[in-house]
């Protein structure tokens, strides 16, 4: 088993005592599995890749990647957020590098890695170019490249694609499907689009509204590549969608409450 999520829990200090973010997460991911997590708003969905991450702990439980106990991040289990969170000062290779520097690879040996993962995101001819002149599915996918550079074992993505438009999108999921398919990476993705979720994933996992729970879980047998607007994936996305409706309306109540 590649991560092994056990009876985690997590809660934050609110301004009316502790606020429950999870409560009694158990899941399991296989190596080179594609795991697609949905939910409404505040479900902890950030908060599980987070502590699958080692930047924050559980309250109880814990978290094993390759049989380790994730304490601190590491290497073998990089994150993508929704922004890129690029270095504006550095350029698009030295961006993807950056890991690979930090890590104290060579120079020939981060410069031909850099190189080959910009090849495989389609962006050798902006090699050199400045953050700033790039488009948001540009910065997407320099962001891939430089967590892929690295080859971790698990691949973290937070929402990576909603603030990019419809188009970019689109695209974004045909080069991440084949890309998953040729390094194998176990992927664990968490989106607020179902459609997305279903395209993406071998497994989708519904959280309830807070604290989060595991709901539901559906498989996607749908032969790859997907794109969005399949009618499998619309069939499935339909399914997904009908399990949320009571939790994003729960949701929508505590709004209306609090105002």
């Amino acid at each position: 088993m590649k991560l092994q999520v056990q009876n985690v829990s997590k809660s934050f200090a609110g301004r009316n005592g502790r606020v429950g973010a999870l409560e009694s997460i158990s899941l399991d991911v296989d190596a080179g599995e594609f795991l697609c997590i949905v939910g409404p708003s505040g479900c902890g969905k950030s908060t599980l890749l987070n502590l699958i991450a080692g930047l924050e702990k559980p309250d109880t439980g814990a978290v094993f990647a390759n049989g380790e106990l994730v304490e601190w991040p590491g290497p073998e289990r990089s994150m993508i957020f929704q922004e890129a969170a690029l270095f504006p000062w550095l350029n698009v290779t030295a961006n993807v590098e950056f890991g690979l520097r930090i890590a104290g690879v060579p120079a020939n040996e981060r410069r031909e890695r850099a190189m080959r993962y910009l090849e495989m995101v389609h962006l050798t001819r902006f090699a050199k170019a400045w953050v700033h002149e790039l488009s948001g599915g540009m910065k997407q996918r320099v962001a891939l490249a430089r967590a892929l550079v690295l080859e971790p074992d698990i691949l973290l993505m937070d929402e990576p694609f909603a603030a990019l438009d419809a188009q970019a999108r689109d695209a974004l999921h045909g080069e991440l499907q084949r890309l998953w398919q040729e390094s194998k990476t176990t992927v664990v993705f968490v989106t607020h689009n179902v459609r997305e979720a279903v395209c993406l994933g071998d497994r989708v996992i519904v959280f309830s509204a807070r604290p989060g729970r595991i709901k539901r879980e559906f498989r996607v047998d749908l032969a790859r590549p997907r794109e969005i607007e399949d009618e499998g994936v619309i069939a499935i996305a339909r399914a997904v969608r009908d399990e949320l409706r009571d939790e994003i309306a729960k949701v929508l109540g505590e709004e209306m409450d609090a105002r």
